[in-house]
């Protein structure tokens, strides 16, 4: 047998072919030990660690001696744009340049809407473009994604957290909570991928986050009525109904909103909106939608100039932009006063779903375009990094965008140094631009972000949900209209319940399957989906099709599997009754987890069986499952009936000796 690395978990898996020979000729072999006596469990804090440690270190390092290549490795993977460095060049560094410029062309103006969204001042978002991206370009294993602030995740800072306090009457203690909540954020993101949560993000039901991201879309678009039509006064509520009125009253009177920016802000909504369909039409022109924003803003400033100079109907405008060129520290404007801290703590949380489904969509997307894995936990470690240091350095939550990200690998970027380079841009523009970015029209903004909307309501996949499943689209609507007529929260946890339920009633409901076995093969398969799959006479074979057999299932499960093997479904209550079966055999391998009032069940059936002439026998239990059976001492009850699949069990139960030996 060949050793592997003093590895003794794996030496026991390493042969030689001629012993791999030689073990299949052995026929001493007890295959039913293998299956009653598995290796222990590692402990609940063992698994933690263990897991952690996967997350965050190759597992190929694991085992390695301490040695200058193990290091280096392991600073690569800590630290992947070193390693995509050893072989950068002029001419990678002359695309990720390019690129960088076009990505800062388009963020600026993005980041400055976006963080008006959150209900900030304009420099918080051009603060999220800057340190964040910084520190994932180190950090992430992706190649493209572009981080920095993103229009979901602004409007649910402004519609949650504007319920605890009012941006408008005290835009400090509001900035102190997004803070706060950034940094819950961050640490929710950290321990989904320590924890090796990632199937979190898997599995949060794909139909309430469509959803929801249309709803959201929904909800932004009428948001933005606000500095389109320059309207002065406008409703804190999200809902359809509320801004819907608000939106109409203030039409209806001249004196509450302003022709001109509306407009100027369908005038470059319009041009915007051209530049795109030009540029999917013809590739060459691809360069006109991504500088379309750039240009927008500043063919607007100079209009607005003339406009608010010589015209009483003026158009209203950011103004003034505090703050410094670098980051200010937020570290002592964190609020963790207890009359907040766990409204703040719900809010991280959910805002961190979403946040991480929608990046690690985006990286895996472009990932998949160029061939290489995203691995989610890791990528989940860094955006929580990013976010709490964020938090400390004025920036607010910050996630991969998909139009950024797309301009990206469209400009042809080769690693993430186009971010840094996008970030340093943004960071001199801060600087040296200060003063004219104040005089952007807010209605060109609004546009803007309008612009960007149609892409994240996705029709085509509520439709594909519909025709899939049912429950699904139920999920997939409840969060939309939920979003639109009552409020974000109500509508994101109505779809979770729907799915969730959908969830639980999947893995716990009480469905077994007779198995039979297809002719001229050795393979058993249910016999309702194979209806040509033939009955062992005098076995009984059944599948549990649950997940986990629990206190929901387990009595209806055994009770099924009873009234399966008596011929009079009357006579299951009489001890007399006599079956057409001899033995029963349990096909487990579906079977993920057992609880007490599932162990108990089956001491029941195994009891109930045995008063009517039959015998249980085992097939394939999971590891868990037999662990939790040698404790509660149902293996001693059953003997050596427990085998290692459906075939050696049928075997043994129609060999006389085996008879023998269970009678």
């Amino acid at each position: 047998m060949v050793a592997s690395d003093g590895n003794k978990g794996r030496d026991r898996w390493c042969y030689t072919l001629e012993e791999l020979v030689e073990l299949d000729k052995n026929e001493e072999h007890n295959r039913g030990e293998w299956v009653r006596n598995p290796p222990e469990l590692p402990c609940p804090w063992r698994q933690v660690w263990d897991t952690a440690k996967n997350t965050y270190v190759p597992s190929r390092n694991n085992h390695k001696p301490l040695c200058f290549k193990r290091l280096l490795s392991l600073v690569y993977h800590f630290f992947p744009i070193l390693d995509s460095l050893r072989c950068y060049n002029a001419s990678k560094f002359k695309n990720d340049l390019l690129a960088g410029l076009t990505l800062a062309s388009l963020t600026i103006p993005q980041s400055m809407g976006y963080a008006t969204m959150a209900e900030l001042n304009p420099q918080y978002g051009l603060y999220t473009s800057i340190v964040p991206p910084v520190i994932f370009s180190v950090l992430t294993s992706s190649r493209e994604i572009v981080i920095g602030p993103v229009s979901v995740d602004s409007v649910l800072l402004s519609t949650m957290i504007g319920k605890l306090k009012d941006p408008h009457q005290d835009s400090d203690a509001y900035k102190q909570l997004v803070f706060t909540a950034t940094f819950f954020t961050g640490i929710f993101q950290v321990s989904f991928g320590l924890f090796r949560l990632g199937f979190l993000v898997d599995y949060f039901s794909h139909a309430a986050i469509v959803g929801f991201m249309a709803g959201a879309a929904v909800i932004i678009g009428l948001q933005q009525m606000k500095g389109l039509l320059g309207i002065t006064n406008f409703t804190d509520k999200t809902d359809v109904i509320s801004v819907t009125k608000v939106v109409w009253t203030s039409v209806s009177d001249h004196s509450k909103w302003r022709p001109s920016s509306l407009i100027l802000g369908c005038s470059f909504l319009a041009f915007i909106l051209i530049t795109r369909f030009l540029g999917r039409k013809h590739k060459k022109l691809f360069w006109l939608s991504t500088f379309a924003p750039l240009l927008s803003v500043i063919v607007s400033c100079l209009i607005v100039l003339k406009i608010n100079g010589e015209h009483q109907d003026k158009v209203e405008v950011l103004g003034k932009i505090d703050g410094s060129s670098l980051n200010p520290s937020s570290l002592y404007q964190l609020n963790f006063d207890s009359k907040f801290i766990g409204s703040l703590a719900k809010i991280g949380f959910v805002i961190a779903i979403i946040s991480l489904t929608e990046a690690i969509a985006v990286g895996r997307s472009f990932a998949a375009l160029r061939g290489y894995n995203l691995d989610a936990n890791k990528e989940m470690v860094s955006l929580g990094l990013i976010n709490i240091v964020g938090s400390f350095t004025s920036c607010y939550v910050a996630s991969g965008s998909f139009s950024r990200t797309a301009v990206n690998y469209s400009c042809g970027s080769e690693t993430m140094v186009s971010n840094i380079v996008m970030a340093l841009t943004v960071l001199f523009s801060l600087k040296l631009l200060k003063r004219w970015l104040c005089n952007i029209p807010t209605a060109v903004l609004a546009s803007m972000i309008l612009s960007a909307l149609p892409r994240i309501i996705d029709v085509k996949k509520a439709t594909h949900i519909w025709k899939v499943d049912k429950i699904d689209f139920l999920a997939c609507a409840a969060a939309f209209f939920g979003i639109l007529f009552v409020s974000v929260e109500t509508g994101l946890l109505t779809a979770v319940i729907i799915s969730f339920a959908k969830i639980m009633l999947i893995s716990i409901q009480p469905g077994i399957a007779i198995v039979g076995r297809l002719p001229g093969t050795d393979e058993y398969c249910d016999a309702e989906q194979y209806p040509m799959a033939v009955n062992i006479p005098g076995v009984f074979i059944v599948r549990v099709k649950s997940a986990c057999l629990c206190f929901a299932n387990s009595n209806l499960v055994k009770e099924r599997i009873v009234r399966g093997v008596i011929d009079d479904e009357a006579d299951v209550e009489d001890p007399k009754a006599q079956s057409t079966f001899t033995y029963v055999v349990l096909d487990m391998s579906s079977l993920m987890n057992i609880d007490t009032a599932g162990i108990a069940s089956l001491e029941e059936l195994h009891i109930s069986l045995a008063s009517h002439g039959l015998r249980l026998a085992i097939a394939n239990p999971r590891w868990q499952v037999i662990h939790k059976l040698r404790i509660a001492k149902f293996v001693d009850k059953i003997g050596e009936r427990i085998f290692l699949s459906v075939g050696e069990a049928v075997e043994a139960c129609l060999t006389p000796k085996m008879t023998a030996v269970y009678a």
